[in-house]
């Protein structure tokens, strides 16, 4: 989407156009890096029952330790946006790509809580992979001469987020075959050198052509050139008023959109953090599967919420990502709470949790392109950034509810019911009050 002038000619010029190649090979890399920052995020979640056996934490204090990750996550992600409204897409995506390797490779130095939270913590920089991969692709999308991609965009950056399914899938795989022979640290290790390779690789991605265009703009103020940055704006369609993005997320018509999208993320990280960072732990202790059979589960259950990636992205381009997203959420919240409460057996329990993670994780490919729909090249990497910041206050939230519920002697099971399945119900209710959005040619 471009940020319409005010001024009531028509554009006189456009912007340079990206070539089939270009971007599909940015595709490409962004789905990997993606895959690679979850498979770091994810594991740590999957490795909690052994890390907190290393260490002899019990379940509340693990439950406690997971929380303060999360607000040091928030906390880093938050200021990642604004850094690449003001850096750039491209070296924005070196950063994010190059936070997994650090996050995971210090992460397998582990040797007290609090330095674990210090390192989980930088895992936030990778976090933030998916609002800069969405700002870049979003904006490619829109200037590329593949008229293919230009189609069926939404669909297509499901691709790219179905990263999510497979990095936690890659995950649980790795966990399986390497963890009796390397260790956890070992596992941890394994995500480093694949993300240093995506580095390299994103070097030579070109930058935005709406970042180059605002960049220019920029230098021209800097300079004294009003007038000559408002003739160049002008020439191309776009708002050349120099303003601080995060204030401009919260101005006209984004403004209802950031409130609404962020308490929505929130809401819904209850059932992320739940049912998927914390999954081996609820089919462990909700269902009374042993671990080693939850990790072959967990890779049978994130095998079918890939498929919920390429569904939701198709069905957004169809009718509408704002609908497709509540309603998924809605129908997921309805089958873990089927899972918790009627399932028994481990088919009806694999059955229940991965149609749940369908359409749990699956609108998150029509949310993330949705979200960068909503804001201009201005405030784009902030705005995305702002609302995914927005998914650590719930998993802390969740982490803090679930910790309190546990202490109480409250069982697994009905906390991820009143956590996890009602939190996910509730999300999908609330993004009803999103705006539409129209999609816009560059």
């Amino acid at each position: 989407m471009t940020t319409v002038s005010s001024d009531p000619e028509a554009p006189t010029r456009r912007l340079p156009r990206i070539g089939v190649r270009p971007t599909r090979k940015a595709t490409a890399i962004a789905f990997f890096a993606w895959v690679f920052a979850v498979y770091d995020y994810i594991l740590f979640g999957t490795l909690l029952p052994e890390i907190s056996d290393r260490f002899g934490w019990s379940e509340e204090r693990a439950a406690f330790v997971s929380t303060l990750i999360s607000a040091g996550t928030a906390i880093v992600v938050l200021g990642v946006g604004p850094l690449v409204d003001r850096l750039g897409r491209r070296k924005g995506m070196i950063l994010t790509v190059s936070g997994t390797a650090l996050a995971s490779a210090a992460t397998a130095g582990t040797v007290n809580a609090g330095y674990l939270v210090g390192v989980r913590s930088l895992g936030g920089i990778g976090l933030s992979e998916q609002s800069v991969n969405t700002t870049y692709l979003n904006e490619i999308y829109a200037v590329t001469e593949d008229k293919a991609i230009r189609k069926r965009r939404g669909f297509i950056y499901s691709l790219v987020q179905a990263g999510w399914p497979t990095g936690t899938l890659v995950a649980a795989a790795f966990v399986a075959v390497f963890l009796p022979l390397v260790g956890w640290r070992g596992c941890f290790l394994l995500a480093t050198f694949p993300a240093i390779v995506i580095a390299l690789l994103r070097r030579g991605l070109p930058e935005t052509p709406q970042f180059e265009l605002q960049q220019r703009l920029r230098r021209l103020h800097r300079e004294g050139k009003a007038d000559e940055a408002r003739r160049v704006a002008a020439e191309y369609g776009v708002d050349e008023t120099p303003s601080a993005p995060l204030l401009e997320i919260f101005r006209g018509s984004a403004r209802r959109n950031t409130l609404v999208l962020s308490f929505a993320w929130l809401v819904n990280w209850f059932g992320i953090q739940i049912f998927s960072v914390l999954g081996t732990t609820v089919l462990t202790k909700a269902k009374g599967v042993s671990f080693a059979n939850s990790l072959v589960l967990f890779i049978i259950i994130n095998a079918v919420a890939f498929a919920g990636y390429l569904f939701h992205g198709w069905a957004g381009d169809r009718f509408g990502r704002r609908n497709v997203i509540a309603c998924g959420w809605i129908l997921s919240g309805v089958l873990f709470a089927l899972m918790l409460t009627v399932a028994h057996g481990t088919v009806a329990v694999v059955v229940l949790y991965s149609l749940g993670m369908f359409f749990l994780v699956g609108p998150y490919a029509a949310m993330l392109f949705y979200m960068g729909e909503c804001y201009d090249t201005r405030c784009r990497a902030t705005g995305t950034s702002f609302i995914n910041a927005f998914s650590q206050p719930g998993a802390i939230a969740a982490g803090a509810i679930a910790t309190a519920m546990l202490a109480s002697g409250a069982h697994w099971d009905r906390t991820a019911l009143l956590v996890g399945a009602v939190g996910t119900f509730l999300s999908g209710f609330v993004m009803f009050a999103a705006r539409r959005v129209d999609t816009v040619e560059a």
